[in-house]
């Protein structure tokens, strides 16, 4: 199967970061072959790229089946999906002016793209992402998949679902299911969310909360079941275009405390307060995409705990895993 191209250079997008770095879990990794598998808007891709170039093949897809000739289509997905209409370089070199720890985070951390995600897929993900790490996740992102999404493809022995449509997850046993699945309290959550969501007018909603003000938007986001501030903050900066939104999680909180805000050390809850403090200093700092910028603050101090979690002998891993 040939490769398709579309110009973009290893500077304006760092796949490795961008998409092993806590944003989406649908997507694996092959050193051996250096590409890239995972699936959005119902379609299965391979991704991997040149000094010039990502490059793509569709393995399969729920889009576009009366037409053999859909490139234009998938191309247009990618580089949506991808946001490739921001020239990332400017906003590096702006937001290192403004910073100097963003200075030294973007010499490794390049081309860290923000991903823009389905507001579905999105929210339902970081429902189980609450209190969990991100292998974890995955693992229960992929069970919604394979027992209430679509069947797009097989691909060497392994079978690929789409992320399913609320109206699946709406149904009264679907908790039951879900806690019967090892989803826990997560699965009250997702029931009931997804039959508010519904209710409310499904992508009609999620679309009037793109069009509202950030602030807005997120105080209607937690109207749904178990959507607090921190997850509420993902949705609107993934999938509903308020780049201005940051999460604020106990890594950002350390990150905010140790380099900008040294009066909030020591605390050992991030309060209302506090959260609104962190995401507003970020704010002022970078300005109308702070929620892009920190995202690269983030992978850096995500690596940085990764390496050191590597360099700990067998004996001696930590209890606790990083959380989302």
């Amino acid at each position: 199967m040939a490769w398709h191209k579309i110009p973009c250079s290893r500077r304006e997008l760092q796949l490795l970061g961008t998409l092993n770095g806590g944003q989406s879990f649908r997507w694996e990794y092959n050193k051996e072959t250096d590409v890239w598998t995972g699936i959005f808007s119902k379609t299965v891709w391979k991704l991997r790229q040149d000094d010039e170039n990502l490059q793509y093949q569709v393995m399969g897809s729920l889009l576009n089946k009366a037409s053999k000739s859909g490139s234009d289509m998938f191309q247009n997905l990618l580089e949506n999906y991808f946001r490739l209409n921001y020239k990332l370089s400017d906003y590096y070199k702006k937001w290192s002016e403004k910073d100097e720890l963003f200075e030294k985070a973007c010499k490794q951390f390049y081309g860290i793209r923000m991903l823009y995600q389905e507001p579905v897929e999105n929210l339902f993900s970081f429902i189980c992402s609450q209190n969990n790490h991100i292998s974890r996740i995955s693992t229960m992102v992929e069970k919604l998949c394979k027992h209430y999404g679509e069947k797009i493809c097989e691909f060497d022995g392994v079978t690929y679902f789409s992320f399913p449509d609320v109206d699946k997850l709406k149904q009264p046993q679907i908790e039951s299911e879900l806690r019967n699945l090892g989803f826990g309290y997560r699965a009250k959550f997702i029931q009931k969310s997804a039959a508010q969501i519904v209710e409310w007018g499904g992508r009609q909603w999620f679309k009037s909360l793109q069009e509202m003000k950030y602030k807005d938007a997120r105080l209607e986001l937690m109207k749904l079941c178990g959507i607090g501030p921190k997850v509420a903050d993902c949705i609107c900066l993934m999938s509903l275009n308020h780049l201005e939104a940051l999460p604020v999680d106990t890594h950002v909180y350390q990150i905010a405390a140790q380099n900008y805000l040294p009066h909030l050390k020591g605390k050992k809850n991030v309060t209302e307060k506090m959260y609104s403090e962190i995401g507003d200093h970020f704010r002022m700092l970078y300005g109308d995409m702070a929620g892009w910028a920190h995202t690269v603050l983030f992978c850096a101090d995500l690596k940085k705990f990764q390496q050191n979690d590597e360099q700990l002998s067998e004996g001696e891993k930590p209890k606790k895993k990083r959380k989302k």
